[in-house]
């Protein structure tokens, strides 16, 4: 099945050596490009798109917002996938993009295989933030989140059986499927289960949303540690 790629991006220098990429695999074709947010809703509207790499800093509308009106529909199957392309690692404007729900973000000197398996998995419904780069995502900027207070706690949280909160904690300090399953003395196909009964649940895209759900609750801290 071939993927719809879509470029948004202000660069076109950027957006024709993405392209030139993406031509060369027999599974991917570059369905649309925009310049800047605004140009990429309006394009949204009349063309079917799977994944849209997006560029964080753009004139007029940019990535964070664009990713946000493109997310916010939630859940919907045919919805398409955002995956965030910055300049500088641990970019705070790429971490905000997560928060609005892109499905990872990756450097824009990224290898051409690593960009190509990234655009894989976020098609298949994965994220593409390694758990280490989680941690260090979290750590980081989460104090920048504004206060709990100001998310309230969603009640889906109260769906989650004691097992599904457990393995919750644990993506949310960064651990990966094996880790956890190594933890838990459970085979990595049971975890697996278990996260996507938990994103099920809560109504989320991926994992990293559920990280940033979990920290935005307080089920942990800043720091990976468990909150109260």
């Amino acid at each position: 099945m071939t993927v719809r790629v879509m470029l948004v991006d202000d660069q076109v220098l950027l957006r024709t050596g993405f392209r030139m990429v993406l031509a060369a695999q027999p599974d991917m074709e570059v369905v649309a490009e925009a310049g800047d947010g605004v140009e990429a809703l309006e394009v949204l509207r009349s063309t079917k798109v799977d994944v849209i790499l997006m560029d964080v800093r753009m004139p007029h509308l940019d990535g964070v917002e664009t990713t946000r009106r493109i997310c916010a529909g939630g859940q919907q199957e045919d919805a398409p996938k955002v995956l965030i392309l910055t300049t500088f690692d641990l970019d705070e404007y790429a971490f905000s993009a997560l928060k609005a729900g892109a499905s990872g973000f990756m450097l824009k000197d990224v290898p051409p295989s690593e960009l190509l398996a990234a655009i894989r998995a976020v098609r298949s419904g994965d994220a593409v933030v390694a758990p280490s780069t989680t941690r260090r995502l979290l750590d980081r900027f989460t104090p920048m989140l504004p206060a709990s207070a100001a998310e309230p706690v969603r009640p889906e949280i109260g769906r989650l059986t004691e097992r599904e909160r457990e393995v919750l904690l644990l993506v949310a300090q960064g651990l990966s499927n094996g880790e956890i399953a190594a933890q838990l003395v459970l085979s990595e196909a049971t975890v697996k289960t278990h996260v996507g009964r938990i994103l099920t649940k809560l109504e989320l895209r991926d994992r990293v949303q559920a990280v940033v759900l979990a920290y935005e609750t307080g089920l942990v801290r800043a720091g990976g540690g468990a909150g109260a």
